[in-house]
């Protein structure tokens, strides 16, 4: 384990870093970033607590056997979300943009104050769950074998 500033400033800092990496994936549709780049700042968060608690204490609390079922979420929300666009015409088709819960289709051009991802803010947030889970399980696997060996 580290001192106790690395680990104090640590626990200060995991809930805004999670915030931040949330936040990456939930505008990843209207700024750069998305769910890639939100998982990875995700997993970083897990990679800041290894860092600072050490790999088995962090273990304890985090399993590698939840880091699967939070990839297999992910993928099942693209997936789903992908092969859904198929019932309207093509797969990928952005089928939600038009929907009542999203909002009308946008004009061309500008248009201030209308903004409508459709599908594409629930796939990153598929995108996101995929890679901070495979990302956070890489991560803890290969502490645990560094401690090991």
């Amino acid at each position: 384990m580290m001192s106790k500033i690395v680990r104090t400033m640590s626990s200060f800092l995991i809930l805004p870093v999670l915030i931040f990496g949330l936040y990456i994936i939930m505008h990843g549709h209207l700024t750069p970033g998305g769910g890639f780049q939100g998982g990875a700042v995700l997993a970083s968060g897990v990679a800041l607590l290894i860092v600072a608690f050490g790999s088995h204490s962090v273990h304890k609390s985090l399993r590698e056997c939840y880091f699967p079922i939070l990839m297999s979420i992910g993928l099942l929300i693209f997936i789903s979300l992908a092969f859904g666009g198929m019932f309207r015409s093509t797969f990928f088709h952005n089928f939600l943009v038009g929907s009542p819960i999203f909002g009308h289709i946008p004009l061309p051009g500008p248009n201030p104050g209308e903004m409508s991802g459709g599908a594409i803010p629930l796939m990153d947030i598929g995108v996101g769950l995929s890679v901070a889970g495979g990302l956070s399980a890489i991560l803890l696997v290969m502490a645990r074998r560094a401690k090991n060996d």
